[in-house]
């Protein structure tokens, strides 16, 4: 059951990330806090797309936004990206080794193989 919590989270986590606007959304956040307008600015989209966007982010856990009065105010949550860190780094050290072991059978001297005859 837990694990398939994680990876439900996880799902929410890439989903929200496989959009180009949402993680320029988030690498705009890194640098500071922001309104959903101020979000939606360098893009063209209406506000209520804008919020869209920020909506997914926010169920995946990737922002947080608080309201003051009629303003949205976006701020990075970035502990969970850590989890979707993890993820990735598994695969990074699978290939690393991987990439690794070919270096090292390229590099050892090539066996004289027979040549094959033309017919």
């Amino acid at each position: 059951m837990v694990e398939q919590q994680q990876a439900a989270h996880l799902d929410s986590i890439f989903h929200a990330l496989a959009d180009p606007t949402r993680r320029d959304m988030l690498q705009s956040l890194s640098h500071q806090e922001r309104t959903v307008t101020e979000l939606a600015a360098p893009f063209r989209m209406s506000l209520a797309a804008a919020s869209k966007h920020v909506k997914v982010l926010e169920h995946a856990g990737l922002i947080r936004r608080t309201v003051q009065g009629r303003t949205h105010i976006c701020r990075l949550a970035p502990e969970l990206l850590a989890e979707a860190h993890e993820w990735i780094r598994f695969y990074e050290q699978f290939w690393n080794e991987r990439l690794d072991a070919l270096e090292r059978e390229l590099a050892q001297p090539e066996t004289t193989k027979p040549k094959r005859r033309k017919r």
